[in-house]
């Protein structure tokens, strides 16, 4: 299967396309941003430090060339000296090289955040392909690359020259100067150049920054079936989740109709709505729901019923109230209490009947269900 093309891919990355991108150690790179930020900082360092180091320095070059007799006929002692004058030079330079660290880190940070991923550096032999290579030469990054790098050349050769040829006096006169005169010099041409050059690249900079977050965004863009095969892996092929729910469905139903045997009454409509009703006086503070259904599953609740011989009372408006308004496993609401309550001092007083013989209890007619409980009501 052929590669999506640009054109095909319309739609913006997906969080979990960036976020595995960056996984992979894809992300936004300017160069002349990082360019830019080097030079400011070091242009910054050597206007801070730049007396400090100079006088660190002038101190190294007259220990360094201050020589007893002894040490020179003594190669351990000179090891030692220059051992000694390199661990001071590298202390000395050790904040500025720093700075340069720090700015370096910030302006990747900058742009794309933090991060830090191992595959980025692994080996690629597709990158080998000289196919590819080839491509990746004609492409439209290398082109702006191209453009890049030769406005970078005229600018910065340009602000360079003109520096130069403004100051060719005073970079004449260094020859002349006392050592520490002439290095302080040389520290401020090297700063100046520096800020020059750093303020010139502002305007590529501007130009880069907001073209490599387009050419990023560019790349991760996806087709609509990516995105759809996607949504897919993270939520589920819909046939599976939909087996899922059928099968959760049918344990919940089985687990509901092993509670139908121990109710105490079942409440009809007669066959359109059944609701099993248990109430234990110790355990509970109302009576719950344990079953109720509709339709086929009402019969089946109704069947089991009778196989066990739960009580089954034929009271539409408060079957119809309770499969409305009562949650299963829960208990009933509070505006049906005294409707159930009736029901069950019937149900204990036939269990009774039933036991001990007696008066045939009769069976509640007009049961208090308040209307707006019963969906039927206004039918």
């Amino acid at each position: 299967m052929a590669e999506d093309s640009d054109l095909e891919r319309t739609e913006p990355a997906s969080p979990r396309r960036i976020e595995k991108a960056r996984e992979e150690g894809q992300i936004a790179r300017s160069r002349e941003l990082g360019t830019f930020a080097v030079l400011l900082a070091s242009a910054a360092g050597l206007v801070l430090m730049g007396q400090t180091l100079i006088d660190r320095i002038a101190s190294m070059m007259r220990n360094g060339l201050t020589l007893g007799r002894a040490d020179i006929f003594d190669h351990s002692a000179m090891f030692t000296h220059l051992h000694q004058a390199s661990l001071d030079i590298l202390i000395a330079f050790l904040p500025f090289l720093l700075l340069l660290v720090v700015a370096a880190i910030a302006s990747g940070i900058v742009l794309s955040g933090w991060l830090f991923s191992f595959q980025a550096v692994m080996p690629d032999f597709k990158r080998l392909d000289p196919l590819k290579g080839v491509a990746r030469l004609f492409s439209v990054n290398s082109l702006v690359e191209l453009s890049k790098a030769v406005a970078k050349s005229i600018l910065i050769g340009g602000i360079g020259f003109w520096f130069i040829w403004h100051n060719l006096d005073a970079m004449l006169a260094l020859i002349a100067q006392p050592l520490e005169m002439g290095m302080r010099q040389v520290v401020n041409l090297v700063g100046n150049t520096l800020l020059y050059v750093s303020s010139s690249m502002i305007l590529i900079v501007a130009i880069d920054v907001p073209f490599q977050l387009w050419e990023y965004n560019k790349k991760l863009r996806m087709t609509k079936e990516e995105l759809r095969q996607e949504a897919k892996e993270s939520e589920g092929d819909p046939q599976v989740k939909a087996r899922i729910r059928s099968l959760q469905r049918e344990s919940a139903r089985r687990r509901m109709m092993a509670e139908v045997p121990k109710a105490d009454v079942i409440v009809t409509n007669p066959t359109h709505f059944a609701v099993a009703l248990r109430y234990q006086d110790k355990a509970m503070s109302a009576p719950q729901v344990v079953a109720k259904g509709a339709h086929l599953l009402a019969e089946r609740i109704i069947e089991l019923g009778k196989e066990n011989r739960v009580p089954i009372l034929r009271t539409p408006p408060l079957a119809r109230a309770l499969y409305r308004h009562a949650e299963l496993g829960e208990e009933i609401p509070s505006a049906l209490y005294t409707a159930v309550a009736e029901v069950l001092a019937y149900i204990y007083q036939l269990r009774q009947y039933e036991n001990q013989g007696g008066v045939m209890p009769l069976v509640p007619a007009e049961l208090p269900v308040p209307a707006e409980l019963d969906p039927g009501a206004s039918e």
